[in-house]
């Protein structure tokens, strides 16, 4: 018999009076009585909200919806309900209708970067490829709250067609990443399907999936799911926690059965004003996540989407919690600190310096503790001759036909192959002046 803890216990008996123990690890169970309302919130949960309070979240879910898995519910703390993270990350805001002059609807411009129906092609050798619009929960901080809950946003079978189609007629895609939605959402079919046609398409040499299922769902991870993923290597798992309490024995048991089965796991999380922007949370959490084989692998600055406002904190947070973690934790614990840039730009690490000055063959570092040091570079450093232009390299490089020869961004600076000399933005005033305009 399901052992349940008192919450969800009470939230089961609720939904499904007699049946709590047989119910509540039925993955589809949560899915059928996800949580889309204020009244059944306050039911489930035995809490109550002014008349006032009511209309304003009312307001909220018109433009954005609710949707809790009684899983996620079960693990607020309705003593302390409005600074509890599980609450701040599940239940709507009225401050999330508090639109600032700088927020989009689409900040990081996927929509722009948009070859194929489900594909965002941004960087070189990889795509990110939306195969679902369906989560098991819709996150309050989601910088997709533009799609959540609308039904024109569901890719139909022949939108993912076209976009396996697109891959394979592009070559340089090596790496395709799964999101959406929540790929995990997906029957284990039609998931399974997808896997395959990548699988069969050569230049693609691996598939991640993006995933918050371990998070909000974890009874999804089932013995049937793994075993068809581990059909499929090579696959990662990108999980998304964004706090401690999140990691529950439920969840680590989702994640130990994605480890077994050969995935490596890598980890999300979003910096976020009130829920986890404190050092000793966030060390807390990489210390939990490596303990579970999670490798932290990215502390997103919260982006500009519409509706986020509340939750974006200063840069310097972020770099404060980052200084708490380098040197005072495993290096694999510690994840970049990124940006995801606005109109499209990709992610940009904004790490501590440790970079004090520079000479000519000396480097002034500083370390964790302050200590202040030096670095001598070579007096003469002769690499192997190179002219630059890898088109027409015969060097033995032992890159197994890797082609390197067009260069991007600043490496085409650094290029002898490549003519250009300066990247210039477009509509420089300098520029413009010259041309008369």
């Amino acid at each position: 018999m399901t052992i349940l803890s008192n919450n969800q216990q009470e939230i089961a008996e609720r939904i499904d009076a007699g049946h709590a123990d047989e119910v509540w690890r039925d993955w589809k169970w949560h899915v059928r009585h996800a949580i889309t309302d204020i009244s059944t919130f306050e039911r489930l949960l035995g809490v109550s909200f002014e008349d006032e309070e009511r209309r304003q979240l009312e307001e909220t879910l018109e433009r954005f919806p609710m949707r809790i898995t009684p899983y996620y519910l079960s693990l607020i703390d309705t003593n302390d309900l409005w600074n509890d993270p599980i609450f701040m990350q599940s239940f709507p805001s009225p401050a999330e209708l508090q639109v600032e002059p700088d927020d989009m609807e689409d900040p990081l411009a996927e929509d722009a970067d948009h070859p194929a129906p489900c594909i965002t092609h941004r960087y070189p050798d990889r795509v990110l490829f939306l195969v679902s619009n369906v989560c098991a929960m819709y996150c309050r901080h989601c910088t997709r709250k533009r799609k959540v809950g609308d039904v024109d946003y569901i890719p139909s079978e022949a939108e993912v067609i076209e976009s396996l189609d697109y891959i394979r007629e592009n070559p340089q895609i090596r790496d395709v990443l799964l999101s959406g939605g929540d790929p995990l959402m997906l029957p284990d079919d039609r998931l399974d399907w997808v896997l395959t046609e990548l699988d069969d398409i050569e230049h693609v040499e691996v598939v991640r999936i993006g995933t918050r299922i371990p998070v909000t769902l974890p009874y999804r991870v089932t013995e049937d799911l793994t075993d068809m993923l581990a059909r499929h290597h090579p696959l990662w798992v990108n999980t998304h926690f964004n706090h401690p309490a999140e990691i529950t024995d439920s969840s680590e048991k989702a994640l130990a059965r994605l480890a077994d089965a050969g995935i490596p796991l890598g980890n999300q999380t979003v910096l976020l004003a009130g829920v986890n922007d404190c050092p000793r949370i966030m060390k807390t959490l990489v210390h939990k996540l490596v303990k579970n084989r999670v490798r932290p692998y990215y502390l997103y600055q919260c982006d500009l989407s519409e509706g986020l406002a509340h939750f974006r904190t200063p840069v310097s947070k972020g770099i404060e919690i980052i200084e708490n973690l380098i040197g005072h934790t495993s290096g694999f614990a510690v994840p970049t600190y990124v940006i995801d840039a606005p109109g499209g730009g990709g992610k940009i690490p904004v790490m501590p310096q440790y970079i004090i000055s520079w000479a000519t063959n000396r480097v002034v570092l500083r370390n964790f503790e302050g200590v202040i040091t030096t670095y001598r570079e070579p007096d003469s450093y002769e690499p192997v001759w190179c002219d630059r232009k890898c088109a027409n390299c015969d060097l033995y490089l032992k890159l197994d036909g890797a082609d390197e020869s067009k260069a991007v961004g600043i490496a085409k600076l650094l290029s002898g192959e490549d003519p250009t000399t300066a990247l210039v933005p477009e509509h420089t005033e300098r520029f413009e002046r010259r041309n008369g305009c």
